[in-house]
């Protein structure tokens, strides 16, 4: 559990660490930001910015920003078409390489996330997360976290949500940087690290045992 200089870091550490590695981030990949928008206006088209309500800190939504990284193709009918089919071979390509997650530094700048901490997912999971669970809200929303360099979408949505608490309850100063070092080597071999979306892992529809009392 979470002892009394963990507690110190996350309550006068962790959010000036974070807006100060935030900037930094943002001033030094700049020239990486503005060449990742430009590509993905040129192959991808307007908006550059994917926009969407997550929930945050508290479950308080906020609007978090991605890199575009799918197209508007739609049906007759007028609906997009799934995600598998309006992913692009660029768009696997930033999220291969996560630079499609790179304008959530902004969010981070902002206090809406953390550099660390639980992935932010959809606002229509929060009324599916039973009381274990919503303890993930406890914090602020990560660029990376626990579950991220444990496996991501090679673990199931239980085993994430367990290490996203166990993160709650050991949050400190050594565990963020072991995080941060993780996620770099991960990013650097491309391993388990993509976006949140059906493309990459099934949505979650509640746990199982609720399910079946219903």
């Amino acid at each position: 559990m979470g002892n009394s200089k963990g507690g110190i870091y996350k309550r006068f550490i962790k959010r000036p660490m974070d807006f100060l590695l935030s900037l930094i981030a943002i001033l030094v990949l700049s020239p990486v930001l503005l060449l990742v928008a430009i590509l993905v206006r040129t192959k991808l088209g307007s908006p550059v910015l994917f926009k969407q309500k997550r929930p945050g800190l508290n479950g308080k939504i906020f609007m978090m920003y991605k890199f575009r990284t799918m197209t508007d193709e739609r049906d007759e009918n007028g609906e997009l078409l799934p995600d598998s089919v309006r992913l692009t071979k660029f768009g696997r390509l930033l999220r291969s390489t996560s630079l499609d997650e790179l304008p959530e530094l902004l969010n981070i700048l902002k206090g809406d996330m953390s550099i660390i901490g639980p992935r932010p997912l959809l606002v229509q999971y929060l009324s599916l997360y039973n009381d274990h669970q919503k303890r993930r809200h406890e914090v602020r929303p990560g660029l990376s976290g626990l579950a991220q360099i444990s496996g991501r979408n090679a673990i199931s949505w239980e085993d994430k949500f367990n290490l996203d608490v166990k993160y709650v309850d050991n949050v400190s100063f050594i565990n963020d940087w072991k995080i941060i070092f993780s996620t770099n080597k991960k990013v650097f071999v491309r391993e388990g690290i993509n976006s949140d979306s059906a493309a990459t892992m099934e949505p979650f529809k509640g746990n199982k045992k609720e399910r079946l009392e219903l």
